[in-house]
């Protein structure tokens, strides 16, 4: 039995269930976390959303990590597409409640697909990070060649969704966008969770710097 979140968020389909951690000190800026599929298992208790989410506190960010519709104590059904409304109304709540700082996006799998759709032509968010980017399992991540903002691409080269190679075909067409891979690690980074976290720390903290 997962922990129950430390807050519901207003949502389109009535509460969503999240967990919001603030860093040490000021913050620099807030961060939206999105979970993989939910008929996988995906939560926002999930290894890889809590290691990413991790890495954005250590980065500064008051991070907020969500369930989507249907899942945990979130209201709604599991939907595939809608779940894109989900993300829409968690920015909205970190954009209502923390308007003069700079939302990050990241992703995992399913996550990064409902996100990074999103995230693209919302102007509140000004970075995103894709983890685990399922190129083999959803055909049609090409919008992100019309993306305008930094991205960060974190992937296995055994992940199990997306050939390494698939998502480097992706990158070189992406503006801006750079990629951290670790070797011998499939989808779900086992034995390279703290290299992940690092890797969301690092590039976010550079990012920052740049502003």
């Amino acid at each position: 039995m997962y922990p129950k979140g430390n807050l519901f968020i207003p949502a389109s389909v009535g509460q969503l269930e999240a967990i919001l951690k603030e860093p040490q000190g000021e913050a620099k800026g807030v961060a939206l976390v999105c979970h993989p599929h939910p008929l996988g298992g995906g939560t926002m208790h999930n290894k890889v959303v809590f290691r990413a989410a991790a890495g954005l506190v250590d980065a500064g960010l008051i991070t907020l990590r969500f369930n989507f519709r249907g899942v945990g104590a979130s209201d709604g059904e599991h939907d595939g597409k809608a779940e894109t409304q989900d993300v829409r109304d968690a920015l909205n709540y970190l954009a209502e409640n923390y308007s003069n700082l700079e939302i990050t996006l990241a992703g995992f799998s399913f996550g990064s697909r409902m996100g990074s759709e999103v995230a693209m032509n919302d102007e509140r968010v000004v970075r995103l990070i894709s983890i685990g980017t399922p190129v083999d399992k959803y055909d049609d991540f090409d919008y992100l060649e019309d993306l305008r903002k930094p991205i960060l691409f974190v992937h296995g080269d055994s992940d199990e969704f997306g050939a390494l190679e698939n998502v480097q075909k992706l990158v070189i067409k992406v503006p801006n966008a750079e990629l951290v891979y670790f070797e011998n690690c499939g989808h779900f980074f086992d034995n390279h969770l703290n290299e992940l976290r690092e890797a969301v720390k690092n590039w976010t903290q550079a990012q920052i710097k740049k502003k």
